[in-house]
């Protein structure tokens, strides 16, 4: 999701981000008993992109609340990563293509509705459907039948995939088009949470308060404003949360955000600007935690234009990538809670999962007479300068602005490189989704699920849900689907590290750091975490 992970590749019917947004959730960590043993808690937030859909949510605050109200069929244990089971009785396959799901019985959304194996299976069919124009389509294709429902061009022939059967309440069958022996791990990313009758009975309803199966339920929501959730009292899970519930607080200034927090009138702020990190720990009295997590940061182009999709182009973004002088702005800038990429993925997922130190190559490297020739080689930067677009309402100036000296400094031209700034992030994003940039611009990648896979498949391959630059290659995705279908996942790693390869060469982004989560508390709040996505365990924290 763009922009958070976890464990190594914990094969266990599933393993994935349970993204949980990019965030975690359900059976496990210390969040065992429940109750509202504190009062409510009121925490940084930032307006999400798209409505509050599974399927149609590839972005952190999004993905956030959607890991707050629902639990799908795995989840992760916000301490070690490790992949559980959720609503998951058990995912099982003799031959890595036909798979058997069975969920536990006795869990309701919020409505008081039942879920059950159709929950799964039409949200699933909703999701995948190109007429539905949801943006995480794409991870439903390797479910036999996806192209009938959503072709390359045209229209669908089909609204539901073939490879998809309810058996009974309890029992789905699923068909994938193809071997893909990790499939499971990939079962708690948000696309495939369950939805309830009313979601397509009312959609309306259902847009302006969402309803889900989670350990919280949505009482109110004032968008740009603020969302209050409530623990569901009907909640079947094991994750049942320790506070009232969480009033999340949009905020489009991170500095007036941090301000509240140290005045006391906010909880928890995991959006802290760049100038507080280096301050944080006193100015909170030590209430401040910075720690690893499976996040990386890119400047990506649009290589759906024309100017930027040339061979010399390509030449143009390894002397720009090369210019950057990554350490320095790493120790400067984010006083080392980032550490310089030498990759497209994260340290966290271990050689297990995929990392390979140094994959980037030179290319990752700062070297500015290399730089300053190969720019020149290519015919200099399209258009004679280079803009790096960025969402105002997040912590990026600074950076963009040291990366742009970089340049600037390679080049001899203070001009050559400038930021510009998007004012929020839905309008920013909204920009790049529809491909409206002509320039570089600020992308970045949290892991929904702990494998290499993830840092590629949704944002390098053809039309995939997440490939913000444009990026086609099909001897890349050749290379993805031939890993997607390795029966031993050690075999897969090397296939998608072979692919990873190709990236390294075309730079259709420049892998510029991996990023610590970070969060500060308030005086009365205690329990405060963070998963391997970077997003706080909101049912751990209580406040007095």
């Amino acid at each position: 999701m763009p922009t958070v992970s976890r464990v190594r590749w914990a094969v266990i019917a599933a393993t994935s981000l349970a993204l949980a947004a990019t965030g975690c959730g359900g059976g496990g960590g210390s969040g065992g008993g429940g109750g509202s043993a504190s009062g409510i808690v009121t925490a940084w937030w930032g307006d999400p992109q798209n409505p509050l859909e599974p399927a149609n949510t590839n972005e952190v605050n999004g993905g956030a609340v959607l890991d707050m109200i629902f639990t799908g069929l795995v989840a992760y244990d916000p301490e070690t990563s490790k992949a559980q089971n959720a609503m998951a009785a058990s995912v099982s396959s003799g031959d890595q293509q036909h798979w058997t799901v069975k969920i536990k019985p006795g869990w309701r959304f919020s409505d008081g509705t039942p879920v059950t194996a159709s929950s799964y299976v039409d949200a699933w069919n909703y999701g995948a459907l190109s007429t539905d124009r949801q943006v995480g389509s794409s991870f439903f294709q390797y479910i036999q039948g996806y192209s009938d429902v959503a072709p390359a061009s045209g229209n669908p022939t089909a609204k539901t995939m073939s490879g998809l059967k309810a058996v009974d309440d309890t029992t789905f069958t699923v068909v994938l088009s193809q071997k893909f022996s990790t499939w499971p791990q990939t079962l708690g990313y948000a696309a495939y949470y369950p939805l309830p009758k009313s979601f397509f009975t009312d959609h309306a309803a259902y847009l302006a308060k969402p309803v889900g199966n989670g350990p919280y339920t949505i009482t109110s929501w004032t968008r740009g404003q603020r969302m209050q959730l409530r623990p569901n009292p009907d909640y079947a899970g094991g994750n049942k949360p320790r506070n009232a519930g969480v009033d999340l607080k949009v905020y489009t200034d991170t500095n007036a955000a941090y301000a509240d927090l140290q005045a006391g009138n906010l909880d928890v702020d995991n959006g802290l600007p760049n100038n507080a990190l280096k301050t944080a720990k006193s100015d909170l009295d030590g209430r401040f935690l910075s720690e690893p997590a499976g996040i990386i940061q890119t400047v990506s182009f649009p290589l759906y234009r024309a100017d930027w999709s040339t061979e010399n182009a390509r030449l143009v973004r390894q002397g720009i990538s090369m210019a950057i002088d990554r350490s320095t702005i790493s120790r400067v800038v984010f006083d080392n809670t980032r550490t310089p990429a030498s990759d497209f993925t994260s340290p966290v997922l271990g050689a297990f999962g995929g990392y390979k130190e140094g994959l980037c190559g030179d290319a990752c490297r700062h070297d500015p007479d290399r730089a300053r020739q190969l720019i020149q080689q290519g015919g200099g930067i399209p258009g004679g300068q280079l803009t790096i677009s960025y969402n105002a309402d997040g912590p990026h100036k600074e950076w963009v602005d040291a990366v742009c000296n970089s340049v600037n400094n390679v080049l001899g031209d203070t001009k050559a490189c400038v930021g510009r700034p998007v004012g929020t992030f839905a309008d920013f994003r909204n920009q790049v989704h529809g491909k409206q940039l002509t320039g570089a611009f600020r992308t970045g990648w949290q892991m929904d699920y702990p494998l290499i896979q993830d840092f590629l498949q949704p944002v390098y391959v053809t039309g995939a849900s997440s490939n913000d630059s444009g990026y086609a290659n099909k001897a890349f995705d050749a290379l993805m689907n031939q890993a997607n279908g390795e029966s031993d996942p050690a075999k897969a790693v090397a296939g998608y590290q072979e692919a990873e390869k190709l990236l390294a060469a075309d730079l259709p982004a420049i892998p510029l750091w991996y990023q610590n989560g970070t969060v500060g508390w308030s005086a009365r709040t205690s329990g405060v975490m963070l998963n391997p996505f970077s997003v706080p365990v909101y049912t751990e924290i209580t406040v007095k």
